[in-house]
């Protein structure tokens, strides 16, 4: 089983996949970066860290290991925990383990995992196609220092000979002056003009719109009592799921459950399996939502999951 596959198709879509009872994947997104020094260019991106001590299975990659290779829920939980105890028999020899596109993890001195990362991939699927390019140097100014000593070594002068042999252009300068103040008077003239044409028929507009409002109004002498409706509207991108149901009867069964046991349950619509999901709650902050999923899992589900994903 190609385990570090099923693990970078799933950085794509979120931010924390665990691998259960060795560690997990974490991305955390970064801006655009500019080197000044070397002229480079970063796009936006993911980057990666590693977390040992989130062991726990969330659901997560077993659910999407079994979906891809159509076996049932349990198996693929026991080919990750297969793969996990060869991959810390590695570790205890020294070994690397290298996960591709994603990094390398090993055991330091103190006996706890390191991980490098690996830039090979960007996980940031809203910067797909850009990659990083460097600027070449701007020489302005050595074009400006060339421009200068041609200017030097060849001056522009105008002697008073030429300026008496033509005496016509300094009429002409006088001609071009008094047209271009005429036509600028003329031009503030007119556009005063169309502003006051604006503003009386705007002020005309108005008052006919203040007419049919006080036409339109009545009085109504028995109205209908006042309802107020306290709707408690779900806001966050972390969902803890309940369950997830290829047929929807089921999936209102679930949350007419989970209402009745007090939970702020909802639908959550259909994902890309077109399975009807089911979500306890959703939360602002994953911190709030993990302390939510840990509650759950012991006193009601076990194999309830956190799902990362915006709320249309």
């Amino acid at each position: 089983m190609q385990l570090e596959a099923y693990i970078s198709d799933l950085l794509y879509r979120y931010e924390c996949v665990i691998v259960p009872e060795f560690g997990a994947f974490l991305t955390q997104t970064t801006s655009a970066k500019i080197n000044e020094r070397t002229h480079s260019f970063y796009p936006p991106k993911k980057v990666l860290s590693f977390n040992q001590q989130l062991k726990h299975n969330d659901g997560l990659l077993a659910n999407y290991i079994a979906d891809v290779e159509k076996t049932p829920y349990e198996d693929a939980v026991k080919k990750i925990a297969k793969r996990t105890k060869a991959l810390k028999s590695s570790l205890l020899e020294g070994e690397i383990i290298r996960f591709k596109n994603i990094g390398n993890v090993s055991l330091n001195k103190d006996g706890n995992l390191t991980f490098e990362p690996s830039y090979h991939l960007n996980y940031l699927t809203n910067s797909f196609g850009l990659t990083q390019f460097v600027s070449p140097n701007i020489t302005r100014e050595v074009y400006k220092k060339e421009v200068e000593a041609i200017e030097n070594v060849v001056p522009i002068t105008i002697t008073s000979e030429k300026r008496k042999a033509r005496p016509y252009l300094k009429y002409a300068a006088v001609a071009v002056i008094a047209l271009s103040i005429g036509g600028f008077m003329a031009s503030n003239y007119y556009v005063g003009q169309i502003e006051q044409h604006n503003q009386l028929a705007q002020e005309e507009a108005n008052t006919q719109l203040d007419n049919k409002i006080q036409e339109a109004t009545f009085i109504i002498n028995n109205p209908l009592p006042t309802i107020t409706l306290n709707v408690a509207k779900q806001s966050g991108n972390y969902h803890i799921v309940a369950g997830a149901f290829r047929i929807e009867e089921n999936s209102t069964k679930k949350l007419k459950q989970l209402v009745a046991l007090g939970y702020n349950a909802r639908k959550f619509g259909k994902n890309k399996y077109s399975l009807h999901q089911v979500v306890y709650s959703s939360y602002e902050t994953r911190l709030e939502a993990q302390r939510s999923l840990y509650k759950i899992r012991e006193e009601h589900n076990n194999d309830a999951w956190l799902l990362v994903q915006k709320l249309n």
